[in-house]
């Protein structure tokens, strides 16, 4: 399986929308757990990295700031 390569601050696209319809999310916190900000409503969620990793489908915008 290939491991995606995301980071603090890339758009992603999940597998599943937000219920408010937007489906880009913004990686706003890394560690153990992954915080993440809808777009759409800015409501933000955090979730364990191995269930973040199952669930995004591909990054839509990556970070530049390195």
């Amino acid at each position: 399986m290939e491991e995606k390569q995301f980071g603090l601050g890339d758009i992603v696209e999940m597998k599943k929308a937000h219920p408010c319809g937007a489906n880009a999310w913004k990686i706003i916190r890394m560690g153990m757990d992954i915080r993440i900000k809808c777009e759409g409503c800015s409501h933000s969620v955090l979730i364990p990295r191995r269930e973040f990793s199952r669930k995004v489908k591909k990054i839509l915008v990556k970070n530049e700031q390195e």
